[in-house]
């Protein structure tokens, strides 16, 4: 308890903290409707497609990286939705094809535009995660933050609406909702939560952020707004589980961050067995 009190009294762990609650709870709100619509490989595809945004950053020199990154991600969400509702193209084969195109052209462009003389360390940092959530400045924990908060009051103004097109989208449609609306909506939502999410855990486990803590709830409760809220208090209490054994243990961030989702969704899969016995 020392050493964290310690830590806490930095101002960048501060910081990387109340970066990765933001981060972990928007998430979470969002996961359990990507679980029950069965689309929740959608966070990993366009993770890979913020990859390859990263790379076209890096090629151009840019310092601030989010104006590239933001607005390719959520063009591609928009491009998916639309894609997957091709009923020559369906939503796995999609997913698939962009996010396999634009991880290849970003690892492509890395290596033949790159003046880093460690590449190997900078592919593995922006695919795995790195330390570089405890560099953050405070603009870009402003930023952040505003992005979060405005996701969360999304999620919380148009609840019902994202709550029946998840559960029935064609029985939203008769009842004259918008469900195309909203289906491009929560696309647009989850792009900018796969952007905030790359400095925390990385492209290559960002799915692992938004799927655990909905599976973890759904093991022990049945009701929507029951699993949504136990998912964002799970997701939370993970991510500052991991982070705080990352600084403590000196280990990499998103690699523990997952560990722990994964050690909790063991623990609520043998909860659920045994409230199901009962």
């Amino acid at each position: 308890m020392d050493i964290l009190i310690t830590y806490l009294e930095y101002p960048f762990v501060r910081y990387a903290l109340i970066v990765g609650v933001l981060i972990s709870l928007c998430s979470a709100l969002l996961g359990v409707t990507l679980v029950l619509k069965r689309f929740s490989f959608i966070g990993d595809g366009l993770s890979h497609v913020a990859f390859g945004a990263m790379a076209i950053a890096a090629v151009l020199n840019l310092s601030n990286n989010m104006i590239v990154v933001l607005p390719v991600t959520v063009l591609s969400a928009i491009l998916l939705l639309r894609t997957g509702q091709n009923a020559k193209i369906k939503g796995d084969a999609a997913i698939a094809m962009i996010s396999v195109g634009a991880l290849a052209f970003g690892y492509l462009l890395m290596n033949i535009f790159s003046t880093s003389s460690n590449l190997t360390g900078d592919v593995c940092s922006t695919l795995f995660g790195s330390m570089s959530i405890l560099t953050l400045t405070p603009g870009e924990v402003l930023a952040c933050a505003i992005l979060s908060v405005i996701v969360i009051i999304v999620f919380i103004l148009f609840y019902n609406k994202i709550f029946a097109v998840t559960f029935d989208e064609n029985f939203a449609k008769a009842t004259g909702t918008k469900a195309d609306l909203y289906n491009l909506l929560i696309a647009i939502i989850i792009a900018v939560i796969i952007v905030l999410a790359m400095n925390l855990v990385g492209s290559l486990l960002i799915s692992a952020l938004v799927i655990f803590p909905a599976l973890s709830a759904m093991r022990i409760f049945r009701n929507f707004k029951q699993v949504t809220i136990c998912s964002a208090v799970l997701s939370v209490v993970c991510s500052l589980s991991g982070m705080i054994i990352s600084i403590l243990a000196g280990t990499p961030v998103g690699s523990t961050i997952v560990a722990v989702d994964v050690a909790v969704f063991a623990v609520c899969w043998i909860a659920g067995l045994i409230k199901g016995g009962r």
